[in-house]
């Protein structure tokens, strides 16, 4: 397995700029802007397998599309310090502690930028009364928070979530994480990502008298940092476990302005269109809104193409993409009707070929 060179990271996120460039061309967007990462330490999540070789086991990973070959990870340096300095100390107990190491294949980091930490150990085999005591002592020890997942089995010891605090704008905002749900792996662009947001509502949005409608909103990564930049945000997610985390996350930030509704994407165009009514929408009246700009964050897919219509509806789009290429797609439709105004990459993930990006895009006029 090839280590990372940190040198050729200016290199390689040139050439990433270049492809993006050449690919959206046809848009005549305004000068790219470009957000670097930090070359190292930038991962704030890691999952490793662990190999059993005679009397230890260690940290492994295998090469892209060859799984024959096993290699040991004595350090990761894309992930965070705090990472790094964990998968040592783990180590070490695990291979000390029969009960703990037998039948392990995985063990999971999820860390914050406010150190806080959570690891997840995943077992072929059930999770007994003493395993919880190893795992117990272990957690003192390490000062995290520790998981025990097996098949149909999941022992918390205290708490399966984190929390992070993000500073925009010399603002801070605290976000609960929950293990296993999506949040962005890299903590600092993720900071890059919604100061820019904020910017483009500020250009949008300038008097903070219109509302904001986020699709996609997971754990309110977004809308809960852009809350004070419109008169009211209604956000939609699908995911139960996310929705939740949203909620905590609006109480924490005291915010009194964002509402979640538990809807997917298709289901919220069906509810603004009076198609098909939901009891998850019973309290939220959705013609008290002055909806003017929208702001979505799909999965790798892209929007759908009743999703992309209804998008076309709103004066102001924020599209924050993980995926160049339905990106692109979207665009063929989205720019029919809309200018884009701003258009940024962002490196989330360094050394390899995924692109984060986010576009501004305001109605034609005349």
């Amino acid at each position: 397995m090839n280590t990372i060179d940190t040198s050729q990271y200016p290199a390689l996120l040139a050439s990433k700029t270049d492809q993006i460039k050449q690919k959206f061309a046809e848009f005549n967007a305004p000068e790219l802007e470009v957000f670097a990462s930090k070359p190292s330490h930038f991962r704030l999540r890691a999952e490793f397998r662990i190999w059993h070789t005679d009397e230890r086991c260690h940290y492994a990973m295998t090469e892209k599309g060859n799984n024959k070959n096993i290699y040991e990870v004595v350090d990761f340096p894309i992930a965070s310090e705090l990472i790094n300095t964990l998968m040592p100390a783990l180590l070490t107990e695990i291979n000390s502690t029969p009960a703990l190491k037998h039948r392990l294949f995985q063990a999971e980091f999820l860390t914050t930028l406010s150190g806080d930490a959570l690891i997840t150990l995943i077992y072929h085999r059930q999770l007994d009364d003493e395993w919880k005591a190893l795992a117990l002592a272990l957690q003192e020890k390490l000062g995290v928070s520790i998981i025990g997942r097996a098949r149909k089995q999941k022992v918390v010891l205290d708490r399966d979530y984190v929390i992070e605090e993000l500073a925009v704008n010399n603002q801070k905002y605290k976000y609960k994480q929950i293990e296993g749900g999506f949040t962005q792996p890299n903590g600092e662009m993720n900071q890059t990502m919604l100061t820019w947001a904020q910017s483009c509502s500020e250009l949008v949005a300038p008097n903070k008298d219109t509302d904001l409608v986020e699709l996609y909103c997971g754990n309110g990564n977004f809308s809960v940092a852009l809350a004070g930049h419109y008169r009211k945000i209604l956000a939609t997610e699908i995911s139960k476990t996310s929705v939740n985390a949203a909620q905590y996350n609006i109480q924490e930030n005291n915010i009194d302005n964002l509402i979640i509704a538990r809807l997917s994407s298709e289901e919220f165009v069906e509810a603004l269109q009076g198609q098909r009514e939901f009891r998850r929408l019973k309290d939220i009246e959705l013609s008290e809104y002055q909806f003017d700009t929208v702001l979505v964050d799909p999965p790798r897919a892209g929007l759908d193409d009743e999703s992309v219509k209804q998008v076309q509806q709103y004066r102001n789009i924020i599209y924050i993409s993980c995926n160049p290429e339905t990106l692109c797609n979207n665009l063929q439709t989205l720019a029919k009707t809309h200018d884009i105004k701003r258009f940024a990459l962002f490196d989330q993930f360094p050394y390899t070929d995924h692109v984060e990006c986010g576009v501004l895009l305001t109605r034609k006029t005349g």
